[in-house]
């Protein structure tokens, strides 16, 4: 899941950066999600990125273009902007699943495993 997160977080520092959405959109979700198989994401992840990915290949390239580049090209900034706003959310909820998968495990050393009772040899 890490891997994920990395990949998502890559794709948000494109985003927040220069230039219009659309280029910003096109190059955050070719390098970083562009190749995320579906089926290695949480569960709760599934639909919502593969709704992103229809929107990202919903048009027929021109010859020489990607199917996401002429899908960005069609879409208004309106558009782009909820793409963009649907990348954010799903990085949230894979974050938010990674912490609640983190908060499961031991801390360290510190924390003490309980033992039940019964698995504790009487002297």
């Amino acid at each position: 899941m890490t891997n994920h997160v990395d990949r998502f977080y890559g794709a948000l520092t494109v985003l927040v950066g220069h230039g219009h959405i659309k280029q910003r959109l096109i190059k955050a979700y070719e390098e970083h999600l562009n190749d995320i198989d579906e089926d290695e994401l949480p569960i709760a992840m599934k639909q919502p990125f593969t709704d992103l990915r229809q929107s990202m290949h919903r048009v027929t390239p021109l010859k020489g273009e990607s199917p996401v580049c002429a899908s960005v090209r069609k879409m208004s900034p309106q558009d782009a902007s909820e793409c963009a706003a649907q990348v954010v959310a799903l990085f949230g909820e894979l974050s938010r699943l990674r912490d609640d998968a983190a908060a499961a495990l031991p801390r360290g050393n510190d924390e003490k495993v309980r033992v039940p009772p019964f698995l504790i040899k009487s002297n």
